[in-house]
């Protein structure tokens, strides 16, 4: 039994893509997850259950096409890997104002042409600053996210994987709901 938090991408953004909580509540249990919870209204549910993170993952965006007709990507990763998410970001600490972090969590790993691609840029772009450790791309955005170049839709075409992006507030919160469910 591993603890998994569920990332998913494009849900409730600008009337789109329509998805309530308890729906998602469902869809997650009926698949055999236990303890499911969900974070604020953008696609984010935290459960336990067997397997990997990989398999969790095709099974809910499998599932959500079926039940509700959403083609959208979901991203999995265990309490693990959230964790080293919150060790491993370069920009977090020293002073830094966390409202100006975000990590983009990647639905796979890049072919190794493409991360040569991301690797020749210098990192930034405009004031904003961005590294990709394993399979997550961490950012410093001082101005705003909706400003930023370095989005989802850029690193999707530069990597040729799928992706979703949280602020550091949310990542934090996911972290410690790992922590919390079950208990």
């Amino acid at each position: 039994m591993g603890t998994f938090v569920a990332m998913i991408r494009s849900v409730n953004v600008g009337g789109r893509n329509r998805l309530a909580m308890a729906d998602l509540r469902h869809l997650v249990s009926s698949l055999g997850f236990s303890d499911v919870t969900t974070y604020l209204q953008s696609g984010n549910a935290v459960f336990t259950g067997p397997g990997t993170a990989q398999a969790a993952g095709r099974a809910i965006e499998s599932r959500l096409t079926e039940d509700l007709g959403l083609t959208v990507p979901v991203v999995v990763r265990t309490a693990a890997q959230l964790r080293r998410v919150l060790e491993t970001n370069p920009f977090a600490g020293d002073g830094v104002d966390p409202k100006t972090l975000h990590t983009t969590f990647l639905g796979g790993r890049p072919a190794s042409a493409r991360l040569e691609e991301l690797a020749g840029s210098t990192g930034r772009s405009g004031d904003d600053r961005f590294e990709l450790i394993g399979t997550e791309v961490f950012l410093l955005c001082p101005g705003s996210y909706a400003d930023t170049k370095v989005n989802n839709a850029y690193l999707e075409r530069l990597l040729g994987v799928s992706a979703t992006t949280r602020n550091w507030r949310t990542v934090t919160a996911l972290a410690e709901m790992t922590a919390a469910v079950g208990h």
